[in-house]
């Protein structure tokens, strides 16, 4: 495994790849918005739901365990009961944070990311908070 993250200012200095489950292709979701605003500033956005085939021209993948590139950020958004497997599958291909989006706390998946050595965030919008450190 990769070494992981000392704390959300290392997480957000620069550029990483990241793993958008449940990433909608409807410009209106949530998940779209964080997605299309990491990728202007400079991020690696690895699609991943099980509907799409393409996001913004992307591959999309249907899992976790079939991103064929090494995942840093694994942004989580699924509901709060959904997340326990997609945290295992976080751990499972070495990726180095779990981030649970705003309004999605599952301390299950928490306590096993932190447990396996990620950095992990829970109720709190990537978007934001990578915003904010550019202010």
């Amino acid at each position: 495994m990769r070494p992981g993250f000392v704390d959300l200012q290392d997480l957000l200095s620069m550029p990483r790849t990241v793993a958008v489950v449940g990433l909608s292709d409807r410009a209106s979701r949530p998940s779209h918005r964080v997605a299309t605003y990491l990728r202007e500033a400079g991020w690696t956005v690895v699609p991943v739901h099980p509907l799409l085939q393409t996001w913004e021209g992307l591959p999309c993948w249907p899992d976790l365990d079939q991103v064929p590139v090494p995942i840093d950020v694994v942004d989580v958004f699924r509901r709060t009961e959904d997340v326990l497997p997609v945290a295992r599958a976080a751990v499972r291909i070495g990726a180095r944070c779990l981030w649970q989006q705003q309004g999605v706390v599952n301390t299950e998946a928490d306590r096993l990311a932190r447990a396996a050595g990620l950095l992990s965030v829970m109720d709190r919008c990537l978007l934001v908070d990578h915003a904010r450190r550019l202010a």
